[in-house]
């Protein structure tokens, strides 16, 4: 970007000194070329610190960006994020708030708020927490995620996902199936259950919408019209729900 700044202001030089040019703005010569990249070359060794600032402003503007892009896909795709019919709901189904929550089985933050985030919807109890499986971890955490939503086929889905989510160590197919049998899932049927074409389809869309949303990592909420990402407290989510529960004026 620099380097064309500088290649305009040489230009309009010359123009300035041939009006007759001025309108047909000519390629620079090789010449030309080799002198303004040295201007570039010395300009930089002399304030090192203009690129930092450049890159800092890409940064700024590039996160703008995204941000208005994230709010317009929450607007456009509000139906697909509240009421995906494949998306597992807790908590009260018929609540007057919903918690969209993107989350992995294997993302130590996640865990960490599985129960101060239950505790949140069970003590208030008008909000649906609408679970979004997100498996960005690896292999393993696609696992996971399909075999939580193949326990919707015997209404096991909520006990299962706490389980996995409390699970202390390794999260793979061994201790995911071991897990499901100690919820009471009959693992033969789970696993027939896991290659469910439809399970594909939700993964795939959940992957689509967290980028559309600007959703990098997990945890992520949706609360009202926030989009939060990272991990919060107890009394942040409480504060979310709150807001979202006031009137807009």
């Amino acid at each position: 970007m620099l380097l064309r700044l500088l290649a305009v202001l040489l230009v309009a030089g010359l123009s300035a000194a041939h009006p007759a040019a001025a309108q047909e703005e000519p390629a620079l010569t090789p010449k030309q070329q080799d002198a303004v990249k040295k201007l570039v070359h010395d300009y930089l060794l002399e304030n090192p610190s203009v690129i930092s600032e450049a890159i800092e402003a890409l940064r700024q503007k590039e996160e703008l960006a995204a941000e208005m892009d994230a709010k317009k896909a929450l607007t456009d795709r509000k139906e697909e994020i509240f009421n995906d019919p494949g998306s597992p709901v807790v908590g009260n189904k018929k609540g007057d708030i919903s918690v969209v929550f993107f989350f992995d089985y294997r993302c130590t933050y996640c865990k960490s708020m599985v129960d101060p985030l239950f505790d949140v919807v069970k003590t208030d109890g008008k909000v649906r927490m609408v679970m979004k499986e997100y498996p960005i971890l690896g292999p393993d955490s696609v696992t996971a995620s399909r075999a939580a939503l193949a326990a919707v086929n015997q209404n096991r889905y909520e006990e299962f996902h706490k389980a996995l989510m409390h699970l202390k160590g390794p999260v793979n197919e061994p201790t995911i199936m071991k897990t499901a049998a100690e919820v009471g899932i009959n693992v033969e049927k789970l696993k027939k259950d896991m290659d469910d074409t439809r399970i594909d389809t939700l993964l795939k869309n959940n992957l689509h919408l967290a980028h559309a949303l600007n959703l990098n990592g997990t945890p992520a909420f949706i609360v009202g019209d926030q989009i939060v990402g990272g991990a919060i407290s107890q009394q942040a989510m409480k504060q979310l729900i709150d807001q979202a529960r006031k009137p807009k004026s």
